[in-house]
């Protein structure tokens, strides 16, 4: 069995991947700490408690306080653009501390300045007292609720899509391209958009190598498969499955399945008509070459398919604190992760690392994830908090103006902590009779 780090691995990941688990140890052990037994025998914070302040949803934190959010996000946004800072924010490492630096600062805000009466989602206690308990909960809320489930399944899909080979090279015709988009959007909504890129996008970028038009194809892959296409389960996307997190039926997001149907055609179709353009403007020796070396798709690595269906199976059928179906037995936390990573131990197993290294796969990219969502989600506490108090007041209170702010809000920031807030927002507004 190869090990879990060596398809691929640089230094720089296995030094990041050590500082990520670094934090988390931290972070989950004063948690942990928080919750052991008083050493006079009493209970410890585990008894439900109530806050000077009251009633959780009658104190709301400063706006202020949102800042280590706010800058975290327009960081992610904009340090990649300016020369002066790519180069250095382009290191995981940094992207790394950046993220602990102002979890840590939202962190002291909870530990020094707000009066307590946060609810632990983790262990469904309602309240927290001042200080290092309301940390707790903030922690068990940021980490263990979400944090943990969302890098879980990521992680999962990620390895497990990488142990998945295609190869071949197919003539670059204009209905070739369009199968490989239409292919895409059915695998993202299962495999999730990051898994089905990780499938298709070297077949694809194979068969256009001899063509001199073929940026356009990305963009539109880009569109269809690592957007669109992830509409119809919580697994294709990211922000679907921390939805699915917050009580939203695993089959919900299936009736959207005409919205699907209609967006992934109009832009398919509206690709294909641009690329008929571009393919009759073509060279005439470059499709000769083209037709001359094509060669018929070739699959390594079916085996994880197998690995992928039993993930999307257990994110469907086990939720903490709920019986296991057919069974009495009620599932603990965390159990669907420690499943999850034993699915990737055994795709690890079973597969051929030489799959891997022909994808090029490394653990760069879901490092870069692992880093920056660490400080996301615990930054997001608190909006989070603010909007499920006075979201009602913020002036959206109807789909068209949630559909405009929220892509208009994700088209430059992150699709996840994006729909975390409007979520929020949308569940603060009171409900028409």
């Amino acid at each position: 069995m190869t090990g879990i780090f060596s398809a691929g691995e640089r230094p720089s990941e296995r030094r990041l991947a050590f500082l990520i688990a670094i934090a988390l140890t931290f972070y989950v052990g004063v948690w942990a700490i928080g919750f052991l037994p008083a050493p006079d025998g009493r209970e410890s914070v585990r008894e439900p408690v109530v806050s000077p302040a009251g009633d959780a949803g009658l104190y709301t934190p400063p706006i202020a306080a949102v800042a280590p959010f706010v800058i975290l996000l327009l960081s992610i946004a904009l340090l990649p653009l300016s020369p002066a800072t790519a180069r250095w924010w382009d290191h995981p490492r940094y992207q790394f501390l950046v993220a602990v630096a102002l979890s840590g600062a939202t962190l002291v805000y909870y530990l020094t300045v707000h009066p307590g009466g946060v609810a632990n989602e983790f262990t469904h206690h309602p309240g927290s007292l001042p200080g290092l308990n309301t940390v707790l909960a903030v922690l068990s809320n940021a980490l263990l609720a979400e944090y943990l489930p969302f890098i879980a399944l990521l992680f999962s899909l990620y390895v497990v899509s990488g142990g998945i080979h295609v190869s071949g090279n197919l003539a670059a015709h204009p209905l070739v391209n369009c199968a490989f988009l239409g292919v895409g959007a059915l695998l993202a909504s299962v495999v999730g958009t990051t898994g089905a890129a990780m499938i298709l996008i070297r077949p694809l970028l194979q068969a256009n190598k001899g063509r001199t038009h073929r940026s356009h194809t990305v963009v539109f892959f880009i569109f269809v498969v690592c957007n669109c296409g992830g509409l119809l389960l919580p697994t294709g996307d990211p922000p679907l499955f921390l939805g699915y997190l917050r009580g939203v039926p695993f089959t919900w997001t299936l009736r959207l399945w005409p919205y699907w149907i209609g967006v992934n055609v109009a832009i398919i179709a509206i690709y294909y008509l641009w690329e008929r353009r571009l393919y009759r403007a073509e060279p005439a020796r470059n499709l000769r070459r083209d037709e001359r070396l094509a060669t018929p798709l070739r699959l390594e690595g079916a085996r994880n398919f197998l690995w992928l269906g039993l993930i999307v199976v257990s994110v469907a059928v086990i939720v903490p604190d709920q019986s296991l179906p057919g069974t009495p037995w009620i599932a603990p936390p965390l159990l669907r992760e420690a499943i999850l990573m034993v699915i990737v131990l055994l795709s690890i197993a079973t597969s051929d690392g030489a799959a891997r290294a022909r994808n090029g796969f490394t653990y760069h990219a879901i490092l870069e994830v692992a880093a920056l969502f660490l400080g996301i989600f615990i930054c997001l506490q608190v909006p989070i908090e603010i909007l499920s108090v006075r979201g009602s007041e913020m002036g959206l209170n109807s789909p068209l103006v949630f559909f405009w702010t929220t892509g208009l809000l994700s088209s430059f920031l992150d699709n996840a902590p994006t729909y975390i807030v409007f979520f929020e927002m949308a569940t603060a507004l009171p409900i028409e009779a």
